[in-house]
């Protein structure tokens, strides 16, 4: 599967190389994805995130609790 934000959703997206002579080629714009771990006071454990820089930034923003809790809510596994 494909590299995707498991708290904003963000995916690969596709365009277009655009060479010199102007030939097009398919190409992939990917998400800024990285693995974090966060500790869950909740349940006194470590999870292990895959989320962008968005994401990242949206879990300092709402808290890790908040953020799991809309993972969860999505349908994701945590």
């Amino acid at each position: 599967m494909s590299a995707h934000c498991q708290l904003t959703g963000r995916k690969p997206a596709f365009g277009n190389s655009i060479s010199h002579s102007h030939r097009r080629t398919r190409r992939r714009f990917d998400a800024n994805i990285q693995h974090k771990r966060y500790w869950l006071p909740s349940e006194g454990r470590h999870v292990r995130l895959t989320l962008s820089a968005k994401g990242i930034k949206t879990v300092d923003s709402i808290g890790i609790e908040a953020a799991v809790a809309r993972i969860r809510a999505r349908g994701g596994k945590v």
